[in-house]
């Protein structure tokens, strides 16, 4: 029993003289690398995990962290201080945030983004009752995105005010084309392109000294040489010469659409090619029945002219 007595004492004394030396810590290791210590495990690990794991921001969907924290148990010398910022902010600099925004998309163009999808519904229902006879024919729709880089979305989300307010700026544009290129179709055909730019020197119907039968068609005055361009997407159906047009090109555009280019210095298309609206296919010339440089353009429908002002140079 004396001897018992005699060994706890020693224990005591060699844990004391230990205590005194030693200090209880956590080494932490990251990717093999010692990185410091910690003095308590479960409080650093809730630290991760409610500040970069799991943080108090609305748009946050998910954190990945790449560096994984190991720990040892261990006793370290009391002069030795632990770390906990330096090893906080490590594993923070390896953290990867996914973000959770809604867009509002007008036709699938996404024009505003906000943090929920209840403020996006919000959104969509106040642009439904504020812009009913606007909005018949503009799709609405909410599209929910995932992104790891903000400023792929403009660089943050807005309030519902503003959000509002930018989706309805959005949809007078989105009308206003829409009804742009209403005013400048016909039977589907959609005449997106001036064939060029210069001052009309005689238009639709005129009555002139020069002919003796009313203009059926629109003449734009431009410097020899300049390009001319297809109205509107089509087949060429004719590119020559062609009596007072002098040389002439003609294209189908469908539906019994068609459009005449003519007095042409240059022809750069023939029969058969196709051609997308914009894409040069003629010189402004004076050729055949002509008093100068200019385009004589036509539309015809079912071979009948009609005012190319009403679809084109409006």
């Amino acid at each position: 029993m004396r001897l018992l007595k005699v060994l706890m004492i020693a224990l005591i004394i060699a844990l004391a003289i230990t205590f005194l030396k030693y200090k209880v810590a956590y080494a932490v290791t990251i990717d093999g690398k010692e990185v410091g210590y910690v003095t308590n495990k479960t409080e650093f690990e809730n630290l991760i995990q409610e500040e970069i794991v799991n943080p108090d921001e609305v748009n946050v969907a998910y954190v990945d962290i790449e560096a994984t924290p190991e720990y040892q148990l261990m006793l370290i010398d009391n002069t030795k201080e632990t770390n906990e910022q330096e090893i906080y902010a490590e594993i923070e600099q390896t953290a990867v945030t996914t973000y959770r925004v809604y867009a509002i998309a007008l036709n699938g163009e996404n024009t505003t983004f906000v943090n929920t999808q209840k403020e996006a519904e919000e959104v969509v229902a106040k642009l439904k009752e504020e812009n009913a006879e606007k909005i018949e024919e503009i799709d609405i729709t909410v599209n929910e995105i995932y992104t790891q880089d903000l400023s792929t979305i403009g660089g943050e989300t807005v309030e519902l005010a503003s959000a509002i307010d930018t989706a309805e700026q959005e949809i007078e544009v989105t009308y206003a084309e829409q009804e742009k290129i209403k005013s400048c179709t016909l039977d589907g055909v959609y005449f997106s392109v001036q064939p060029v730019s210069g001052h009309i020197t005689s238009r639709f119907g005129a009555n002139e000294s020069i002919r003796d039968h009313t203009h059926k068609g629109m003449d734009i005055a431009a410097p020899k040489g300049t390009p001319i361009k297809a109205s509107a997407s089509g087949t060429i159906t004719y590119a020559g010469w062609m009596g007072g047009y002098g040389y002439l090109v003609r294209i189908s555009h469908g539906n019994g659409i068609e459009t005449y280019y003519g007095h042409c210095s240059k022809l750069y298309v023939s029969k058969g090619d196709t051609v997308e609206a914009g894409d040069t296919i003629a010189a402004v010339g004076s050729t055949g029945n002509s008093t100068g440089n200019h385009l004589h353009f036509e539309i015809r429908k079912n071979g009948v002219q009609i005012n190319p002002q009403t679809y084109v140079y409006q």
